[in-house]
């Protein structure tokens, strides 16, 4: 759901403006911050929205859990920011910056599983996936994982930003031709179409109005991201 420009900030909770167009749980967790081009709508507001995201991911069970703590939340946003810069400078074809590295690896050992032996119904032990003993900093180690595997590979050539210059929306490239330049056809997509087509129909070139992927505030901000 695109931000009405009447919104009140900071917002009181961010649930209801999360979005799900990265196709892969780190960038989706990068798409918590909003508008990046713009306003900077943090929408992981309260450590209940971290774990209602994390859950809405479908990394976190929903087994009953202590709320995190404010420190948990800095440090999971933290590693939002980290990701975001890691792969900025992957499109750029630029080194990683230090910081964010040391910050992505650093959550790495929270993404450990672990096995437990239990009995099994005829009295046969069986060797299954253990719960882990911090669920939320396991749920955001699996996102530093996901961010690791696929920005430390190949990977990392289909990490895109949304070619509009009204949307900052980070999204995995699955494209055969790996030359997708919308985070979705059916919105900013459908806007780049119309607008080629409004140009063609004044006799403007087609391709006037189309932006890079460095995103720029201009004044039709109606599909915000």
């Amino acid at each position: 759901m695109d931000l009405p420009d009447e919104l009140t900030l900071p917002l009181r909770s961010g649930e209801a403006w999360w979005y799900w167009l990265g196709g892969r749980p780190a960038l989706d967790f990068v798409n918590t911050l909003r508008e990046r081009w713009w306003r900077n709508v943090e929408t992981l507001v309260t450590p209940d929205d971290l774990v209602a995201w994390l859950r809405r991911a479908e990394l976190l069970g929903p087994d009953a859990i202590s709320p995190p703590s404010p420190e948990v939340l800095l440090a999971a946003r933290e590693l939002r920011e980290a990701i975001d810069a890691a792969l900025v400078a992957a499109i750029a074809g630029k080194s990683t910056p230090a910081d964010a590295l040391a910050t992505i690896d650093g959550w790495l050992p929270a993404a450990a599983s672990h096995e437990t032996l239990v009995a099994g119904h005829n009295g046969r032990p069986l060797l299954r996936p253990a719960a882990p003993v911090a669920p939320v900093a396991h749920a955001i180690g699996s996102i530093a994982l996901d961010a690791a595997r696929m920005l430390g590979s190949d990977e990392r050539v289909r990490v895109r930003i949304c070619a509009s210059e009204t949307c900052s929306a980070r999204f995995y490239d699955r494209s055969p031709t790996a030359a997708r330049l919308w985070c979705s056809m059916r919105g900013c997509g459908n806007v780049a179409k119309a607008r080629r087509h409004r140009e063609r129909a004044r006799g403007q070139p087609a391709g006037q109005g189309v932006v890079s992927n460095i995103p720029l505030i201009r004044g039709d901000r109606r599909h915000d991201r």
